[in-house]
């Protein structure tokens, strides 16, 4: 009997009854049993999942593979046992509460075997809610660059590798780690492979968030999660030297692992650890936050990492907490540079270098969004003439001279619908505003107000409110949120031919100025009048 194409190992522990569903998915691949080899290793199950794997072994003998062991506290110890025993010409690993597309094997082993690729990586979805990070499969690729690729975001060992790779090298799961021991086994995989190719023209792999969110990535602690990112940084180290390929690696663990430790969650954990994880973060901030990287990372995750590892805790928890209950910070806008103004910004102590807190490219256009809201309007007519009072507020302090509010045609593009903003394109010009403008700082120090008198035209017309404003050297479009502010009433003016005029919510939650005549004359419809006059003279001088 010759060797099967691929061994799919599947590290088991209390998985029921989402284990039916991934072993189905195995069974029924397009491949075919004869091509495969599916390795199971039960780590001390209590649920049935041992029973479970048991009857598909005795359905699908020489296909299925079962091993039974003693818990062993996570996934690496069970996945080395079954390459051990495994057979195939290439190795696959799938959780035992996801499952696979239909073709998932047959696809990937022939796009293995057609460009000589050491590892292959097919789309991955997520379900029932769980992430799965989608910027590696915008497009399939064959000769993909660990480096300069979004592979790094793609670290889970849910991939088909050629055996003889793993075997010359050694590679196996480091079993002192209960969270992201797949991470030291897929870098080393993916930096000594000869090719790596992503496959995105088919849904290879479903990854399922289970009903009671017991996946060991959720419930692993910050510390115990400092530690494990520490260790894989350490043996990444020791793959990549220092310089921008290791940079590039690394920007996954400070924006993710470490950033996550610093999130929502860690004002309410104990002084000790708070202390203790922005320790942790500070060593690994100090031995690989080079300059380059840390000027890579959003605002964000950049002053808290830098907070962390300055130990500026008590900052920290405040940059968290009031970003939690009020959103993003205002901005500070000054020689067109823009800065989000977190605790410790220009203070004496920590004193962090004002890069840190600079904001660059389209992280801009969602913050001025989220900061931007209605406070007032209402019309003031005079005559024929009808003006919009109105007073916005906007998350920028500073230099704000070139904050204005203008009534805008047209929608705005669906480009701009996530950040609620836009970027203007280079060499966009504006018309001049028009009416009458003040800005003010808030009373609360958080904002600029602008007030306007803007003049609304006779035609008929949908007017979006928006604020525009220059940062960091670029102007910005903003529509202005009612946040639910009552509106003034529509209303009626003009004399010679009336209009109405009214001011609603749109469903994005925009203000919007809608203009129309209440009556009006079509095309011909003078001279058809005239003619029907002159026929109703003619009849009455008869």
């Amino acid at each position: 009997m010759t060797d099967p194409d691929v061994s799919v190992v599947v590290a088991v522990y209390n998985t029921m009854p989402y284990l039916t569903e991934c072993l189905n998915s195995l069974v029924g691949q397009s491949i075919g049993v004869d091509r495969l080899e599916v390795i199971a290793v039960d780590d001390g199950s209590t649920d049935g999942s041992g029973a479970e794997l048991d009857r598909f072994a005795a359905e699908y003998p020489g296909t299925v593979k079962v091993l039974h062991q003693e818990n062993s506290g996570g996934p690496a110890a069970p996945s080395n046992r079954a390459l051990e025993v495994a057979t195939g010409r290439y190795v696959y690993f799938i959780g035992s509460d996801d499952y696979l597309g239909p073709e998932a094997l047959q696809r990937m082993v022939e796009c293995a075997d057609k460009h000589g690729s050491d590892v292959v990586v097919g789309k991955m979805v997520g379900t029932n809610g769980r992430y799965v990070h989608q910027a590696l499969f915008k497009k399939s690729d064959p000769d993909v660059s660990f480096y300069d690729s979004a592979l790094p975001f793609a670290l889970a060992n849910t991939k088909l590798f050629r055996r003889a790779l793993v075997e010359e090298h050694g590679l196996r799961f480091p079993e002192d780690l209960p969270v992201g021991s797949d991470q030291p086994f897929t870098i080393e995989a993916c930096v000594r492979a000869r090719k790596i190719s992503v496959l995105a023209d088919y849904t290879y792999y479903y990854a399922v968030k289970r009903g009671d969110a017991s996946n060991i990535t959720y419930r692993a602690n910050h510390l115990s999660r400092l530690r494990c990112t520490a260790a894989i940084m350490r043996h990444a180290s020791s793959l990549v030297a220092a310089g921008p390929q290791r940079d590039a690696l690394f920007k996954r663990h400070f924006t993710w692992e470490l950033a996550k430790l610093i999130q929502d969650d860690f004002p309410t954990l104990d002084p000790g650890t708070q202390r203790e994880v922005c320790d942790g973060i500070a060593t690994l901030a100090d031995n690989y936050l080079t300059d380059e990287l840390r000027d890579s990372l959003d605002v964000t995750r950049r002053v808290r990492i830098c907070l962390a590892q300055v130990g500026a805790v008590d900052e920290l928890v405040r940059a968290i907490t009031e970003e939690a209950g009020h959103g993003a910070p205002p901005f500070w806008i000054e020689d067109g540079r823009a800065f989000a103004m977190y605790p410790g910004f220009r203070r004496a102590a920590p004193r962090l270098p004002d890069r840190h807190y600079e904001l660059v490219g389209e992280s801009v256009a969602g913050r001025l969004a989220q900061g931007t809201e209605l406070v007032d309007a209402e019309w003031d007519q005079s005559g024929d003439d009808l003006h919009l009072v109105l007073t916005a507020r906007v998350g920028v302090l500073g230099d704000t001279g070139s904050l204005t509010v203008r009534l805008a045609k047209g929608a705005m593009p669906k480009s701009a619908d996530k950040p609620g903003a836009r970027r203007l394109p280079v060499g966009h010009e504006l018309s001049l505003p028009e009416g009458e403008f003040t800005l003010a700082v808030s009373g609360d120090g958080q904002a600029t107000t602008v007030r306007g008198r803007i003049p609304v035209r006779a035609a008929k017309a949908k007017l979006g409110v928006r604020l525009y404003v220059d940062v960091a050297g670029s102007t910005y479009e903003i529509p202005v949120k009612t946040g639910g502010k009552p509106l003034p009433l529509a209303r009626r003016w003009r004399q010679a031919v009336p209009y109405r005029v009214s001011a609603n919510q749109n469903p994005k939650g925009r203000l919007v100025i809608t203009t129309a005549p209440l009556w009006e004359i079509k095309p011909g419809a003078g001279k058809r009048l005239r003619h029907m006059l002159s026929r109703l003279k003619r009849k009455v001088t008869r």
